[in-house]
Formats: structure tokens, sequence, C-alpha cells
């Protein structure tokens, strides 16, 4: 009876639970080797995550040692001396060669040489003498009478030739912009009612700090059409030079074209321009 007792206090709860029992059964079995699978996945899902954990440190271990040795270059820095600038010649423009002078076209003057009528004089001929009329008879043979001449007058002598002389007038050219005129550009009322229009569309608040004489030579063109264009001034001051193109152009009054040859040209006109400020 004590063997037995001793017996039954090592058996396991499984083997307690399985008694008289089939063990064959598959629950006897799994739970016998619960344990040994237990210890074993925890050993493997161990590895594993170690492995996994490493395997960085792994990678840069085998590609350190797989790298081939550096080079190692001595660079030495070398001075560079900087140059001098190169400073080039500003070179003045030249101005453009001026246009060559056009040819004005030569007009053919055709001379028209008429002569003089001349009146060719009357030649009467005279009747044959009555001696030659009674020797024509008369019969039923029918003869030939006196045969009268035709008078062919003479040509007419060559006197002397007129000529005739055609003016040639030279031509006037659209674009071209003269200096010289037969007739000069002129402003409605004169050239003293423009000077006064001039000086009363000045604004003088432009000139202010600017005292004493100022001078100045404007230069415009007068269209074809009376209007005023390319409006330049010349002078040494430049504000009254702006200010004294701006009055020209503000003045919208129609000038009188230049002409030639009774046609209206483009002609340039100068205006020396003079004013004293206080």
């Amino acid at each position: 009876m004590a063997n037995e007792g001793q017996n039954d206090s090592n058996l396991s709860l499984d083997e307690l639970v399985f008694e008289n029992r089939n063990k064959e059964y598959g629950a006897y079995d799994l739970r016998t080797t619960y344990p040994r699978m237990l210890t074993k996945a925890f050993i493997i899902g161990t590895v594993l995550f170690l492995i996994m954990a490493m395997s960085p440190l792994i990678y840069s271990t085998i590609k350190r040692l797989t790298e081939p040795e550096k080079v190692e270059v001595q660079a030495e820095l070398v001075n560079i001396l900087e140059e001098d600038p190169i400073i080039e010649e500003v070179k003045e423009e030249e101005p453009p060669p001026p246009p060559p002078p056009k040819e004005e076209e030569q007009q053919e003057v055709i001379q028209n040489v008429v002569p003089e009528p001349v009146k060719a004089p009357k030649v009467e001929t005279p009747p044959p003498p009555i001696t030659k009329q009674l020797e024509t008879t008369t019969g039923l043979v029918a003869q030939e009478g006196v045969k009268t001449p035709v008078y062919t007058p003479p040509p007419p002598p060559a006197g002397p030739t007129k000529s005739t002389t055609v003016e040639v007038k030279p031509q006037v050219s659209a674009t071209q912009v003269y200096t010289e005129v037969e007739q000069l550009a002129e402003f409605p009322g004169g050239i003293n009612s423009f000077r006064s229009k001039v000086q009363n569309s000045f604004d003088v608040d432009a000139m202010e700090g600017d005292e004493g004489k100022v001078t100045t030579e404007i230069t415009f063109v007068v269209e074809r059409d009376g209007s005023i264009t390319d409006v330049k001034a010349n002078g040494g001051n430049s504000d009254f030079n702006a200010e004294a193109m701006r009055t020209i152009k503000s003045i919208k009054n129609k000038w009188s074209p230049a002409k030639i040859n009774g046609q209206a040209v483009r002609y340039r006109f100068r205006l020396p321009l003079t004013m004293q400020f206080e």
C-alpha cells in the first residue's frame, strides 16, 4: 500500500486525468508534447528575431569588409594670381555717311517745229490763140482737142523754223524735308503770334531754382497738312529744353505749309527761344 501511494504522488496531472483511459487519444499526446513545442517555438522565434535585428549590422559589416581600400590624394592649394581686368576702350560711333543726293529725272523736251504756211501764187493759164482754136474741125469723127497743162504748185520755201521752249519744273518729293523753299511756312497771325502763344503756354514752375537768362533753339517740321512733328530743342538747360518742347507740342493751331512750284512740301522750321528768369 505504501508503494502505491508513493507512485501516485509522482504522477503528473495529465497522467492522473487520463488514468484508466485511452492514452492513444490525441488530447493526451497534445498535452504531453505542448511544453516541448512551446519551448521550441520560443527558441526559434527568438533566433529569427535576433537575425532580423542583427541583419543591418551584418550587412554593414560585410559591405565594409568588401569595399576597396581608399586611396588618399594629397592636394596642395595653389595661390591663383588675379589678372588685372582688361578695360576696353570705348570707340566713338562714327556718324553714318550722308545719303547720296537724289538725282532728279530729266524731262525730255520735245520741240515741235511748225512751218509757216506760204500762199502759193495763183497762175492763170491763158486761153489758146484763135488760130489754134480755128484748127479744130467739127465732123462725125471725134477729134482730140487742145490739152491744157495741169499746174503743179512748187513746194513751199524752207523758211526759218520756230522752236518752242517748254519750262521744266523740278519734281517735288512728298517725304523729303526741305530747308529752302519758294514760299515759307506761316503760322496764323504771323511768327509773333506763335511766340506769344509759346510764352503764354510756358510753365514757369518747371524752371524753379534756375535764374538768369536761358537760351535754346527749337526745330520742328511743318508737315504738308500744316501739323508739326519731330520737335527738338538744342540748349544747355535740359529742364528748359523739355518744357519748350512740351509747349510747342501743346499748340494745336495748324500752319500754312511751305510750297515749291505751288505744291505743299515738308519744311524744317528753326525758332531761337530766350527767356529771363528771376
